[in-house]
């Protein structure tokens, strides 16, 4: 082994490993040319997550609501890193927001425009991550490993998240795409195809090939639709009959009817992200690290969302028997600016904080339950929480001078905004039906236990109460 050219000491892997001396010798791509590369998938996905944030909000489909969540905040991450790379190789950060082609400046705004989740799907999954996954495989093919090593692990990282996001949004399309919704959308797919052939695909190492498509979904700008939307699974959205957090605060009940309430309180989350989504495709001129840590944010929410369908899925409950209102973020995303909205949900993080009725005080309630399941949750959502509120801190409170100041405009601004539980019921909207105790009374059956009178009988409403920030999100 020591007389065999290109081995390293008793056979040690010659260049830590990272390719043989053979291949080593092989020229790779130049500085310019990587640093190419590297603006157009950096452009690439800093489209994607635009297009995942503006669409959020209105996307019906749950599942894609929260996969939205995830693959913005995938997309964010990446956007970063290849910027910090980009700058680390003698050039300028010039041009990082610039499209670096105008067929590629049609492809994304087409798949922006998609008018259903269909097409949406199929343009994000079928048509963008794909050709991300290919630009960014012959990255790791033609760079030099050992030479542009860190451009090299940055498109590594990227790969393997765009390979999953592309491998989420094919079954996606498998389950949504009928035969005929596929060839309906086939015209419209074949110009994305042409305008990727027109730009020298997304990553412009294929020699440019016929002329731009014409604009069909994007002939008009898209425009973020603040209106959240649920799909047919999601009962009475405007129902505010039972007030979540008297429930959690009424030291009479006992901790495990409580769980069922966290559960609720954790799914009904929903409308966080729903909320965010819109400060981000509304706010510009901040630096990306702000888009970055709301981005996280609104994953984190999404997760927390999550955390509470598990919870009911581990109880052998439905979730569709429950009312998840859509009123917070609607009232938010409709009344306010984006700053005032940021500022609200700065309020309530802060709200989350102190005890014992914030986020410890749910974990304590979690743990008295001997639910370890809802523990685990707690643990981790406060944790979460502890995070949001930093975030708050970081990038409103500046705005506002001081903490006090930051606090203040948020309660100013939700004492804005219009509309309640009166309103909805008198619009038709909802009747407010209480749906504590069919929760309560599946629950106790799937544990075989008798329920306690009193509890099927318990009912707070916002009736009785007007909630505060604290009783809105979180």
């Amino acid at each position: 082994m020591e007389n065999e050219p290109y081995a390293g000491y008793r056979g040690l892997p010659p260049l830590v490993g990272l390719l043989p001396m053979s291949q080593a010798a092989e020229i790779g791509l130049s500085v310019e040319d990587a640093v190419a590369r590297l603006k157009r998938l950096h452009w690439a996905f800093k489209r994607l997550h635009g297009v995942f944030v503006t669409r959020l909000t209105a996307m019906p489909i749950y599942e894609l609501k929260m996969a939205f969540s995830l693959h913005a905040f995938y997309c964010a991450e990446h956007v970063a890193a290849l910027a910090a790379r980009v700058q680390e190789m003698r050039q300028p950060p010039y041009g990082l927001d610039a499209a670096p082609h105008a067929a590629l400046e049609i492809f994304f705004d087409e798949i922006a425009a998609a008018p259903a989740p269909e097409a949406l799907v199929l343009g994000i999954y079928d048509a963008a991550l794909p050709a991300l996954v290919r630009g960014l495989e012959r990255f790791l093919r033609e760079t030099h490993r050992l030479f542009d090593f860190p451009s090299f692990r940055a498109a590594r990282w990227a790969l393997l998240e765009t390979r999953e996001m592309a491998e989420y949004g094919d079954a996606a399309a498998r389950c949504l795409m009928s035969a005929e919704k596929r060839l309906e959308l086939a015209p419209w797919r074949e110009a994305l195809a042409q305008a990727l052939a027109a730009a020298g695909d997304l990553d412009g190492a294929a020699a440019p090939a016929g002329a731009a498509p014409e604009r069909q979904f994007s002939a008009a700008p898209p425009r973020f639709d603040p209106v959240p939307r649920r799909d047919e699974r999601f009962r009475d959205p405007y129902n505010m009959a039972v007030n979540a957090e008297a429930f959690l605060f009424d030291e009479r009940i006992p901790a495990w009817p409580k769980t069922l309430m966290l559960y609720f309180k954790r799914m009904r989350e929903i409308d966080v992200p729903e909320m965010i989504a819109g400060i981000l495709a509304e706010t510009g001129g901040q630096p990306w690290e702000y888009y970055r840590d709301l981005t996280r944010q609104l994953w984190d929410e999404a997760r927390h969302a999550m955390m509470g369908e598990v919870g009911f899925a581990a109880l052998g409950l439905d979730w569709r028997q429950v009312p998840l209102p859509i009123t917070w973020s609607l009232t938010l995303n409709t009344q306010l600016a984006p700053r005032e909205r940021h500022a609200v949900l700065y309020a309530i993080e802060q709200g989350l904080m102190p005890r014992p009725h914030g986020k410890e005080g749910e974990w304590r309630i979690a743990l008295a339950s001997s639910d370890r399941l809802a523990a685990l949750m707690q643990d981790y959502d406060w944790a979460d929480e502890v995070l949001h509120a930093r975030l708050g801190r970081k990038w409103l409170v500046p705005e506002f001078g001081s903490q006090s100041e930051a606090l203040a405009a948020g309660d100013r601004a939700w004492s804005q905004v219009l509309g309640g539980w009166r309103e909805w019921r008198e619009q038709g909207l909802t009747a407010h039906h209480n749906w504590w105790p069919d929760l309560y009374r599946a629950a106790c059956a799937q544990r075989g236990v008798i329920p306690d009178p009193d509890l099927l009988a318990y009912a707070t409403s916002y009736e009785a109460t007007r909630p505060d920030l604290k009783a809105v999100a979180g």
